[in-house]
């Protein structure tokens, strides 16, 4: 099982200019993981875990159960992420996702970034991972 651990930042160029930027730990694979994210002070904002069999969300108190993870990922961070791709991307395989363009020429260093071109609105997400946690 995977464990990845940094700073996540994403960007979504509508009206709203909506960004969001978090300390992240992500551990698992597709099929079945854990992501957390947290404040600048350190405490859970949010709580995303996945089985198979489907996805929960907590954030405080709330917490919403979908089929979708991606779903789920939307919600928390205000944009669609491809989850399955970023997975590949963070072990360094380029894997194609329509519309994204990824750079993956400083993953060595931890750091990646990817962009989504299409469909708009067009987001930014960039990711550095803790160095020991490589």
């Amino acid at each position: 099982s995977h464990h990845w651990s940094g700073r996540m930042a994403l960007q979504v160029q509508d009206a709203r200019q909506q960004s969001f930027s978090a300390g992240f730990e992500l551990q698992g694979q597709l099929e079945s993981g854990t992501l957390l994210v947290f404040n600048p002070l350190g405490s859970i904002m949010a709580r995303l875990q996945w089985t198979r069999a489907g996805a929960t969300l907590q954030q405080g108190d709330q917490i919403t159960q979908s089929d979708s993870l991606p779903e789920l990922i939307t919600r928390m961070t205000g944009s669609e992420i491809p989850v399955t791709a970023l997975f590949d991307w963070l072990q360094g395989k380029n894997t194609a996702v329509t519309g994204w363009q990824t750079d993956l020429s400083r993953i060595n260093d931890g750091r990646l970034r990817a962009d989504r071109i299409s469909p708009p609105p067009e987001a930014s997400l960039r990711i550095v991972l803790d160095q020991d946690a490589r």
